[in-house]
Order: C-alpha cells, then structure tokens, then sequence
C-alpha cells in the first residue's frame, strides 16, 4: 500500500515556476514507478511526466518537455516536479500516482494509487 500527498500548487504569473512535491508513505515506494498527471477543468486528466523506480528514467508529454523536470528521491519518498517557464494552459490540479510494473504508462485508470491533487493556476 501507498498513500500519496501532493503539496507545491498555487497561483503564479506565466513565465514564472513552481515546484510540487509528493510524499509517500510505504518502505517500498522504491518499488513504484510515479508519473505526475493533470487535469484541467472540463478536461480529461492527461499525463505530464513519469520517472522510473529508481529515477534514472523520465519521461514527459510533448506539452511541458523541456520546461518541466521530474526527480525523485527514494531515502525520502519524495517525487517532485519542477515546473519552469509556466504558461496559462498549465492552469490544473497536479495529481502524483503510483503503480509497479511497466514504467510511463499514460492511462490514469492504470494506477492504483493517487493523491489528492494540488491545484496550479498560471495567470496571464
């Protein structure tokens, strides 16, 4: 079992950043992979990034590539993701999940484990 809280979310200018972080609880988060997913009003929740269980692989939808970093630290059970250069249509709540198995999956109804989300609104 993993629990999962997200924090970091709030309102910053486009162009400006943010850094959300995840905190996990378990001993074996090590053993799951974690992507961070979105979802916008109206919208269906979309992937942002992933990274591997042992963080040596990332991964990340052609929308925020290049302005969004995702990192993990396992003696902490920590997931952040460091958002740069922030426009008004990353204006969502920020979700962090968790699963085992396959790294990057993009489908939300492929993992067990969700936070609550946090909320991030970019202003024009």
């Amino acid at each position: 079992q993993v629990q999962l809280v997200e924090s970091g979310g709030g309102l910053v200018q486009a162009g400006g950043s943010l850094r959300l972080s995840c905190a996990a609880s378990g001993r074996t988060f090590s053993m799951y992979n974690t992507v961070w997913f979105r979802q916008a009003p109206g919208k269906e929740r979309e992937f942002v990034a992933a990274i591997s269980r042992s963080g040596t692989s990332t991964y990340y939808a052609d929308s925020v590539k290049g302005r969004f970093t995702v990192s993990r630290d396992n003696a902490k059970n920590m997931v952040y993701l460091q958002m740069n250069s922030l426009k008004p249509e990353d204006t969502a709540v920020y979700y962090c999940a968790a699963r085992q198995g396959i790294v990057a999956v993009t489908t939300p109804n492929q993992y067990n484990y969700w936070g609550q989300g946090t909320q991030v609104t970019v202003s024009s």
